[in-house]
């Protein structure tokens, strides 16, 4: 099982622990910035086996937890009406709106589907051609090409009856804005599916402005294990730097084909995270040139301000000043059967892995 058994070896994963206590002299907080990393790193007990000045927090890579309460209540009105058939990952379907939920919707007879891609979204447009068919389009880099091929094969298909409701978002202007905003971070693991499209390019800011290092690091026990150890000698050595540890996924220069579709189909935005606010270019805005499927130019729905559950410190906790333990609701009110903030919902949660590993 190669990259799986090797990569969970516990022999390795411990001597790569001894390594960094060996090394490691500085008082550190280092953030990951994928919601797969913060899963894996929980599930793995790793901030068990590191020295205490190693201290990792988890920051916004969660696009299910960073999704505005705005865009559920969007996508529930979009749901209620009869000639609409909702498309969407099954992450979404229970993420808590202001007032309901597409779950619950769909208990009520609303047409909501869950999809394992979005060429399911576009065989369910072909089959309900009366029908439209709103897909829900969330995530980082990582899902946004496909989203973009899916509007691109929709156009030559001529299926003007499907819309992607887009909200998608970019990494770099939150893992920028944390550090202009104050926030402790020494260093940064970037997350491999993203960096998979984009390379290692959008992160070269990070060390030239900011003086702190990235290593794009892979999913497995020794492969964050080794990212980390990489940026604690970075630290120790005063040499920030981009560097890639998933060197057997991801390529310097990233997905050229993904780049060129995104580019094609999508431009910057401004875009609202949970606990960051509006950030500036953060977005992915479906181009004006392929409106005909942008839902929300094509079928535009008002939605009262969006009202935030009292006690819920998501929004603290995707900005890592906080974590999910110091929450009131934690374990209690709020569990994965009764999910109070998106951060609970989400497989990538941060409280969804402290819920499963780490009570």
């Amino acid at each position: 099982m190669k990259y799986i058994d090797e990569y969970r070896d516990k022999n390795i994963v411990l001597g790569l622990a001894e390594e960094i206590k060996k090394i490691s002299t500085k008082k550190l907080k280092l953030m990951e910035v994928c919601g797969g990393h913060t899963m894996s790193i929980q599930k793995f007990g790793l901030p068990y086996l590191l020295p205490k000045n190693v201290e990792l927090i988890s920051g916004p890579g969660c696009p299910v937890c960073v999704t505005s309460r705005e865009f559920i209540d969007k996508a529930v009105v979009y749901s209620r009406m009869e000639d609409v058939i909702i498309a969407t990952y099954g992450d979404l379907i229970r993420v808590p709106g202001s007032n309901s939920s597409l779950d619950q919707e769909k208990a009520k007879g609303a047409d909501v589907r869950i999809v394992y891609s979005i060429l399911d979204a576009l065989t369910i447009a072909k089959n309900n051609r009366r029908k439209k068919v709103v897909f829900l389009g969330i995530g980082f880099e990582t899902t946004a090409p496909a989203s973009a091929a899916g509007i691109l094969k929709a156009r030559m298909a001529g299926l003007r009856n499907f819309y992607v409701y887009s909200a998608h978002k970019v990494m770099p202007p939150a893992m920028e804005t944390l550090i202009d905003e104050g926030v402790e971070i020494d260093g940064y693991i970037g997350p491999g599916h993203v960096s998979t499209i984009t390379g290692e390019g959008i992160y070269l800011n990070i060390p030239k402005k900011y003086g702190l290092g990235v290593v794009i690091s892979g999913f497995e026990p020794v492969d964050l294990m080794q990212s980390i150890l990489m940026l604690v000698k970075q630290l120790e050595n005063n040499d920030p730097k981009v560097e890639i540890q998933y060197k057997r996924v991801v390529k310097p220069e990233g997905n050229i084909k993904a780049q060129q579709m995104l580019d094609e189909v999508f431009t910057y935005g401004d875009d609202w995270w949970r606990g960051l606010g509006v950030l500036k270019n953060s977005g992915l805005k479906i181009r004006e040139s392929y409106s005909m499927h942008d839902a929300e130019v094509e079928i535009p729905v008002e939605v009262a301000p969006p009202i935030e559950p009292k006690g819920c410190l998501c929004g603290e906790i995707l900005k890592g000043v906080k974590k999910p333990k110091d929450c009131k609701l934690f374990a209690k009110v709020c569990t994965p059967s009764n999910p109070i903030g998106a951060c609970m919902v989400s497989s990538e949660g941060s409280c969804a892995a402290y819920y499963l590993y780490n009570r």
